[in-house]
């Protein structure tokens, strides 16, 4: 069991709950990100609903209906939610089965379970169950019915097409992920998807024992946790509930009282190496050893260059210079993927923070985080571009300056 999470204990204490009978119905994975979270509720979701006899059951190995459908993210008893950047997965993923596929290696089937998964951990966060009766649904719809479409071509009951095909497919998904995460990916749980989630975990499932995963459940307002708090209170039978948080600090206490946490630790960098290797199949001394810092390679811009892009803009803003978005938005990629302007706004942070701090500067510093959370929300949640956000951003950290008289 959990034979694809690295390097964590958490696996164990799970095995152990699940092998007599203790695992609870409410579940906390709780550990730094680019821990296994993620992999570990999707596995404890196939490893629930798993019908395999033959000494493998539980095993990635077993090749029962249930888990066939798992390994694709296809098992319509498993909901997923909560905000995430999948874009540098997914890109990492691609890497790995067009070079699997061009050299025809032994890990070309594990190649084609990683770049469909990386895909799916994007498209399970729209299911319709989650949307049902969402204005924003019709918008949603052709993209996903474009990656459907084309994830049905790299079926694995088919061979794969093609090399020159098989690029162009790849190429078209990423295309329309790219769209579906940068349009409609939301930065806090709506608390409509809870009351959905809540309704179909009443129903009663043909396929075993449900689960419902929360990622980030740290980043749920105040509203969405009341509500998924009243579930807990009393949760349906055989629906097992997984929330992952990097911030367990941040959890509302009264939902921690309901859950069991199972902890995750920040792998050694020599054990990351091997996550890349093993799961990627690319050299990991380019990254530092680092899983984070490896997604990272595959953005359009370094982090170091947004970083000092950031930087830039922050001195425009001390020197009252003329501000051109464009210059801005073309350094940084169009914030394409979207971590791209999460990354450039915390540049802006680093920039603005004084050397020496004083009451004047203190309270500059407070007062441009919520102007920069501002911002943020305005992409995230209210769907302005980047451009405009940030011109707005400029204008309210040059009047903070003026206000508060800081040289």
């Amino acid at each position: 069991m959990f034979d694809n999470l690295l390097y964590q204990n958490a696996k164990n204490f799970l095995y152990e709950d699940i092998r007599t009978g203790r695992l609870p119905s409410a579940l906390l994975l709780s550990g730094p990100s680019s821990s296994g979270k993620l992999t570990c509720a999707l596995e404890l979701a196939r490893i629930l609903s798993c019908t395999g006899t033959d000494g493998k059951k539980g095993s990635w190995l077993c090749t029962c209906p249930s888990c066939r459908k798992n390994k694709e993210l296809q098992n319509t008893a498993v909901l997923l939610a909560g905000p995430r950047d999948c874009s540098l997965e997914i890109l990492a993923a691609k890497r790995t089965l067009l070079c699997a596929d061009a050299s025809n290696t032994s890990y070309l089937t594990a190649a084609r379970y990683l770049f469909v998964r990386s895909v799916r951990k994007l498209t399970m966060r729209f299911s319709q169950i989650l949307w049902e009766n969402d204005d924003k649904l019709s918008k949603i719809a052709p993209y996903m019915q474009a990656i459907d479409e084309n994830l049905e071509l790299l079926s694995f009951d088919k061979n794969l097409p093609p090399t020159e095909e098989l690029e162009k497919i790849i190429s078209e998904i990423i295309k329309n992920t790219d769209k579906l995460e940068s349009l409609f990916m939301y930065d806090s749980i709506p608390i409509d998807q809870i009351r959905r989630a809540s309704a179909w975990a009443h129903l009663k499932s043909p396929d075993g024992r449900k689960v419902f995963i929360i990622e980030n459940a740290e980043r749920m307002n105040e509203n969405c946790r009341n509500a998924l708090l009243k579930i807990l209170e009393e949760p349906p039978e055989d629906v097992v509930f997984v929330l992952t948080t990097s911030k367990k600090g941040a959890v509302m206490p009264t939902i921690l009282s309901r859950v069991r946490v199972y902890n995750f630790f920040e792998r050694k960098p020599e054990e990351q190496a091997e996550v890349i290797e093993r799961v990627f199949h690319d050299s990991p001394e380019k990254c530092g050893f680092n899983i984070e810092k490896y997604l990272q390679t595959f953005l359009p811009v370094s982090p170091d260059k947004i970083m000092k892009t950031a930087a830039e803009y922050y001195e425009g803003v001390k020197k009252s210079a003329l501000f051109q978005s464009s210059y801005f938005v073309k350094e940084c990629s169009s914030f394409e993927p979207r971590v791209l302007f999460r990354i450039f706004l915390s540049g802006v942070i680093e920039a603005q923070r004084s050397q020496n701090q004083t009451q004047a500067s203190s309270e500059l510093e407070f007062r441009n985080l919520e102007c920069i959370r501002d911002c943020y929300n305005n992409v995230s949640v209210y769907n302005q571009t980047p451009a405009a956000a940030l011109e707005r951003l400029y204008r309210d950290l040059a009047a903070n300056r003026k206000f508060i008289k800081v040289m």
